[in-house]
């Protein structure tokens, strides 16, 4: 029978991929990459881009696809066998990676295609995806030679297994925890979560209520429980998770130290100073100072803010709370009362007016006035019951036109990585090959809120809502892209430092009345968010982010000091201790162990770039701000505004520069007013 995982030809045969599939298919994708390539560098193929896209760029996205169904379903329904063929196959699928992008036959060829007659006249798209491709050869290896370019590779393949495995036991040790609750323990928390967790242990044959750390529970138990040893309880759990304090099984101690020693390696063989300064090469960001710098300024105008903030949390919480020792599982608790009694409101009534249906309805709506576009239900084979599939289209004189398609995968369950995500199912493309069809772009958009209880819908959070339009933006920037080269065509290509501009952008939007009043409906009346509680939210937009500030400012600080000092991989703890005495005014308790779950740097992207969210903040304000220029009676949702936008950064994507983007689109270079004014720091 032929293996799901090779059928390519429409979208991922979700539903019928087992854990027995992935070998054989990978095996065989492999095999044909490997001919691909040595066809590709032979003579029969010349030093055109046309020619080499038709041989190797077909064979390498059809095993790109496949691999990326596979670690796909990894994330959102892990199991024992899934796990096990998947870590079988990743060295096999990193080694074929590391070697084809340090292919010294593959970079001569494309060095003599760039110096070709030819190469002139490519259109735009194509001279920068040739550059990115000549920038990356050198950065994957291509001029090492004998033993160094054998070290590089299995360097590659180490940190990917390490990586791997970081991942892994955050994943394990989030599921392993429970605790069973009683009633009285669970005093002041929302019945909501409650009935979940009812509902959990009577799933599991238990009496009380089961407590886990997936944040659909964590987050509103740390809130609102009015039990402060039952909040500790489980802070020490969280905040421990993978380390040798929770489980020496699952500690990511040693896997942290040799990630980023070899890194450093990896920095030295290719050149370079530290990792950092490998990181940067394909960034906004020039040099590791010139972040540091960024990020210290940023932190000198956030703490006069994070100090205020902490003082009136320190006083309410003594004399309102009798906390007079303030402590870390004590903050989430006493700034939601705080929040309530300054603003005479709480998370959890505003909670009760975002229903599931209503907030997809309204984000679509938003999305179909500003870009242009008609999102409608599509169907497709999928991993979940609970997964849904929609279509992006747009009107022509012939008809309607697919513009894309995506996933959504909303809720949190055991077996899931936790947070939220955008990911690629496939890139929109030209194909050199099969009559030149254009493939339409397919993006997952995944997140992790609480399903409904007891047939009622979902219920968000106003900060679940805003992850989900964070992640609808990355998804739009995928999928509204009008450029045709797989390399630079939506998020692809696009600087990591500038990739959260349209989801941060995005995110805007949730503050807007206009907007709220599409997105709101009572579970239980149906009415819209009321004026009076929307004035509260917005009076209390800005609550904490003198201390929301510096606690990006503490992580992106701790990732780029680790990756640009000699020898922080032998003390990742006392660099952490360190910053955190240089920028934070809250303190964590010593047994605190963050960064033992901070996959972001050590199993994701984010490596020496986690400053990205920051630095794309002060884009993605100013971008917004075209909008507040342009809003007409009180409206932000400007069609022209929007369709510049659309046209500047989301079609353009990859195929400029992102200041390039920018600037077509704001006619100057970013200015940092606006984030300090969005976020109450302007003074």
């Amino acid at each position: 029978m032929t293996s799901p995982l090779l059928d390519t030809s429409a979208l991922p045969l979700f539903d019928a991929v087992r854990p027995e599939h992935v070998t054989p298919a990978i095996d065989q994708l492999l095999t044909e990459a490997n001919q691909a390539l040595e066809k590709a560098v032979g003579p029969h193929v010349a030093a055109d881009y046309e020619e080499m896209s038709a041989v190797l760029d077909v064979s390498t996205e059809r095993l790109g696809r496949a691999w990326g169904t596979v670690s796909h379903l990894k994330a959102v329904v892990d199991s024992p066998e899934l796990r096990a063929a998947f870590n079988e196959n990743l060295p096999k699928v990193t080694e074929f990676y590391t070697r084809l992008g340090a292919d010294e036959r593959l970079y001569a060829k494309y060095k003599a295609l760039s110096q070709t007659p030819a190469a002139a006249e490519l259109n735009p798209a194509r001279k920068k995806a040739l550059s990115n491709a000549l920038r990356d050869f050198v950065l994957g290896g291509a001029e090492l030679q004998g033993a160094a370019k054998e070290r590089y590779a299995k360097i590659q393949e180490r940190q990917a297994e390490l990586s791997q495995n970081f991942s892994e036991h955050v994943l394990d040790a989030t599921d392993a925890f429970t605790y069973f609750a009683t009633d009285a323990e669970l005093d002041g928390v929302p019945d909501d979560v409650k009935q979940a967790a009812r509902a959990a242990a009577e799933a599991d044959g238990r009496e009380g209520y089961k407590l886990t750390l997936h944040m659909p529970c964590y987050l509103p138990v740390m809130q609102y429980a009015s039990n402060r040893a039952l909040r500790e309880t489980l802070y020490r759990a969280y905040t421990t998770r993978a380390s040798e304090l929770s489980d020496p099984a699952r500690d990511n101690s040693a896997l942290m130290r040799e990630i980023v020693e070899l890194r450093q390696e990896e920095a030295q063989l290719l050149g370079y100073g530290s990792f950092a300064d490998v990181s940067l090469v394909p960034k906004m960001a020039d040099t590791p100072r010139q972040v540091i710098d960024f990020l210290r300024d940023l932190a000198k105008r956030a703490r006069p803010y994070a100090e205020r903030d902490l003082a009136e949390l320190r006083d309410f919480a003594a004399k309102e709370l009798g906390l007079t020792d303030l402590q870390a599982w004590d903050t989430a608790y006493a700034s939601e009362k705080l929040k309530e009694a300054r603003y005479a409101f709480s998370d959890q009534e505003v909670k009760q007016y975002f229903t599931e249906p209503t907030v997809l309805e309204g984000l679509f709506k938003i999305i179909e006035t500003l870009f242009e576009v008609s999102i409608r239900p599509d169907t497709a084979p999928i991993w979940h019951d609970s997964v849904r599939f929609f279509r992006i289209e747009r009107s022509t004189a012939a008809g309607p036109e697919l513009v894309g398609q995506f996933y959504l995968d909303p809720y949190a369950r055991a077996g899931k990585r936790p947070g939220a995500w955008m990911d690629d199912v496939r890139g929109r493309w030209q194909r050199p090959d099969g009559g030149r069809a254009r493939q339409t772009p397919v993006a997952h958009l995944v997140c992790n809120y609480a399903a409904g209880v007891n047939g009622q819908p979902a219920l968000l959070t106003h900060d679940d809502v805003t992850t989900l339009f964070h992640e609808c933006g990355h998804g739009l920037h995928h999928l509204l892209t009008q450029v045709n080269d797989l390399g630079v065509a939506g998020i692809s290509g696009v600087e990591w430092d500038a990739v959260e501009l349209p989801s941060q952008f995005m995110e805007n939007f949730c503050w807007e009345w206009e907007v709220l009043q599409r997105l709101t409906r009572h579970v239980d009346t149906g009415q819209p968010l009321p004026r009076e509680l929307f004035d509260k939210m917005t009076a209390a937009k800005n609550f904490q982010s003198g201390l929301q500030t510096l606690r990006q400012i503490e992580f992106s600080l701790f990732d780029m000091r680790i990756h640009s000092e000699p020898g922080a991989a032998g003390h990742i703890q006392q660099v952490l201790d360190e910053v955190r005495a240089e920028v934070a005014v809250l303190i964590p308790p010593a047994f605190n162990r963050f960064q033992h779950s901070f996959s972001h740097i050590f199993a994701g992207g984010y490596a020496a770039g986690y400053y990205s969210y920051k630095w794309a903040e002060v884009l993605s304000a100013d971008a917004y701000s075209a909008f507040e220029e342009t809003a007409v009676n009180g409206s932000v949702l400007n069609v022209e505004t929007g369709r510049r936008y659309r046209q500047a950064i989301l079609e353009t994507g990859g195929s400029q520069s992102a200041l390039e983007n920018f600037k077509a689109f704001r006619g100057r270079e970013p200015r940092i007013d606006a984030l300090l004014r969005h976020q109450g720091m302007a003074g």
